[in-house]
């Protein structure tokens, strides 16, 4: 698979083109990718248009081997393998229309088979007509947390990816559970780089469909920050090294139909863009 650089606007050292505009780098940050070259999977640290190979996983210290890869020879993967997705609905105020303030993180499960690679087709299922994107930051954990307080989430949370929380709205409504409306396979895009080292309460979240801007909002505006919702969930699943929670999407959605691309860009990781069929 061929990967533009627009895919990814990551700016990891003077600025990274991205239609026209320039995304200028942020020191102390990384940005950490799982990739496949030929039959070889293996997490990297992504550095311009290059991939240091790393030996072991990202949460236990890994080591560059040596090699490197350029972005355009790699296909790159899903950028975690969580045990357990969690996701927060009605996270933005802009997003609750006429619906109450929660007082707490509003959480539920979708299958981590839901879980989608970058550049991945998103399968509309038969039986849903009204199948939605929603962009989201995605918390990435990197350490074991149970019952940890707000304060000790923030050693708990390893870093933060692009996500895409696709739900069919007409299943939602009438099912008693989400697990399809939510859940369905390719029904949640995670990626394309884990940012490590931003202030993850204020970042840019655009959301395209097909080219045209339909949500935008800064993270600041999350009702739930990143480590209360850690902190919340803890209390209740234990949350293990790659496991993810999607944090909820502003302003309004629409339906996507076959042959639609979407991309979720978050100012700092990247942009994660995914076809419909």
């Amino acid at each position: 698979m061929t990967i533009s650089r627009r895919t990814f606007l990551v700016g990891l050292s003077a600025a990274a083109a991205y239609g026209g505009r320039s995304i200028h780098a942020q020191p102390n940050v990384k940005h950490y990718v799982r990739f496949q070259h030929d039959a070889r999977i293996a997490y990297g640290l992504l550095e311009k248009d290059t991939i240091r190979e790393l030996k072991g996983s990202i949460f236990r210290k890994p080591t560059p081997t040596g090699k490197t890869y350029s972005l355009r020879e790699v296909r790159l993967l899903v950028p975690c393998q969580p045990t357990k997705v969690l996701a927060v609905g009605l996270n933005y105020a802009s997003h609750l229309g006429d619906r109450p303030k929660p007082d707490h993180p509003e959480l539920f499960f979708k299958s981590p088979s839901a879980v989608l690679e970058p550049e991945g087709t998103i399968v509309i299922p038969e039986g849903t007509e009204d199948c939605h994107y929603e962009g989201e930051l995605v918390i990435v954990i990197g350490k074991e947390a149970k019952n940890v307080s707000v304060e000790d989430a923030k050693k708990r949370v390893f870093g933060v990816t692009c996500g895409n929380d696709v739900s069919a709205r007409d299943w939602q409504k009438s099912d008693l559970q989400w697990w399809r409306a939510k859940g369905s396979d390719t029904f949640g895009p995670l990626g394309p780089a884990i940012a490590v080292g931003l202030d993850y309460d204020n970042l840019l979240l655009t959301t395209r469909l097909n080219g045209e801007i339909k949500q935008q909002q800064r993270t600041s505006d999350l009702i739930f920050d990143v480590h209360s919702i850690v902190s919340f969930a803890s209390r209740y699943v234990t949350l293990f090294p790659g496991d993810v929670i999607y944090t909820g999407t502003p302003g309004q959605t629409s339906a996507m139909k076959s042959g639609d691309v979407v991309e979720v860009e978050i100012e700092g990781i990247g942009t994660l863009r995914n076809r419909v069929k």
